[in-house]
């Protein structure tokens, strides 16, 4: 595989993971400020107020940054295998775009806990339980 290839690759494999570990990190130190920004955990029940904005930043956060290791690591394991195993370039991208599809579903789908945890804390209106 020429390099461009295998940096597209690393690119595409490890892009949702340095998402996950950056935002995460971010959002347990210091949630975004506005609650109708341009970012940020963004759900209805999140948005009712301050205390369910910071709230979901940090049980979001908490879950990305440990999603985002486990997915790293997952990923280089998955990539090394890729590249010591006999087999095409078109098997290696398409386990490449399989792997990316992954990680963006698992990110997707982070959402279903953290609206878990909120609904256990706060009432419908965003008052603590």
């Amino acid at each position: 595989m020429e390099w461009f290839d295998q940096a597209i690759l690393l690119v595409d494999v490890f892009a949702v993971p340095a998402i996950l570990l950056g935002f995460g990190w971010r959002f347990m130190k210091k949630p975004p400020q506005d609650i109708d920004g341009a970012y940020g955990y963004r759900t209805p029940m999140s948005m009712k107020n301050r205390d369910t904005w910071e709230f979901a930043h940090q049980v979001c956060g908490r879950l990305w940054w440990r999603m985002g290791w486990l997915l790293l690591a997952l990923s280089a394991v998955l990539l090394g295998w890729m590249q010591t195993r006999p087999g095409g370039e078109q098997t290696n991208w398409l386990l490449g775009i399989l792997v990316a599809l992954a990680e963006a579903v698992t990110l997707i789908f982070t959402i279903i806990p953290v609206e878990r945890t909120l609904k256990k804390t706060f009432d419908k209106n965003g008052n603590r339980i």
